[in-house]
């Protein structure tokens, strides 16, 4: 239960800070010094959408109580900040000046917040694999408990 809320809320917090810390708490450059919508700017439209996705699984994740689905959850919000990671430093990334507020604040605040989630979610994802492994295990113990009990009447 404490991990299923934990799990759940954390990642709803790290998907908003994705989808609206980009716009808001650590902004990407501002748009009035381009001619054309910067790569920055792309970068923010698309960490939105990402963003907004890792909040849902999140959301998900608060609500089943299945292990073997919150693994899969778990997993899918690893891939996702790796898809966060991707976007905001390679496809499409930010400005190449290196004096630009997106790659000051927005990349290094970003970065922080993605390795962080992903080290998370990695050690959230192996408790969950080790969970299932010992329910497992005492199942296959109750299970030869009640064969033996069988055998012996």
């Amino acid at each position: 239960m404490k991990n299923r809320i934990i799990g759940g809320i954390g990642q709803i917090i790290v998907g908003a800070l994705v989808a609206v810390g980009p716009q808001t708490i650590f902004k990407i450059c501002d748009q009035s010094h381009h001619s054309t919508p910067s790569t920055c700017f792309w970068t923010g439209q698309a960490l939105i959408a990402v963003g907004i996705a890792f909040a849902l699984l999140g959301v998900c994740y608060l609500f089943f109580s299945d292990t073997h689905l919150r693994t899969g959850l778990s997993l899918a919000s690893c891939v996702t900040v790796v898809l966060v990671i991707l976007i905001t430093n390679v496809f499409p990334g930010m400005d190449e000046d290196s004096m630009m507020s997106c790659r000051v604040t927005t990349l290094p605040t970003l970065n922080f917040i993605s390795i962080v989630s992903l080290a998370l979610g990695a050690v959230n994802t192996g408790y969950l694999i080790r969970k299932k492994a010992v329910s497992y295990e005492s199942e296959a113990d109750g299970n030869a408990r009640h064969d033996n009990t069988q055998i012996i009447r």
